[in-house]
């Protein structure tokens, strides 16, 4: 997997917070995931290994497009390189 990150993407609201039903069409592509599996990291210039920023039970914030899906035992997963991730939620 090497600089790869594979995410699983949190599930679309479904509801508002007053309580009304949101269609499916009208749901806004879910931009967070938690990171399931990460690579051990790219190899740079000199041979060494840059480790991958995140690790497994991150939540991070992904970009709009991109990503690979993969589908493991009918779930839809998708794999991002360590660079495409816009930021990880820290609480």
């Amino acid at each position: 997997m090497f600089d790869r990150v594979l995410v699983e993407r949190l599930a679309a609201e479904t509801m508002t917070k007053g309580g009304i039903m949101i269609p499916e069409k009208s749901q806004a592509k879910v931009l967070q995931a938690a990171v399931v599996a990460v690579g051990p990291g790219s190899t740079n210039k000199d041979g060494k290994v840059t480790p991958v920023c995140v690790k497994v039970g991150d939540k991070v914030l992904l970009p709009e497009y991109g990503g690979t899906k993969v589908v493991l035992d009918d779930k839809d997963y998708f794999l991002f390189r360590d660079g495409d991730i816009l930021g990880k939620y820290v609480e």
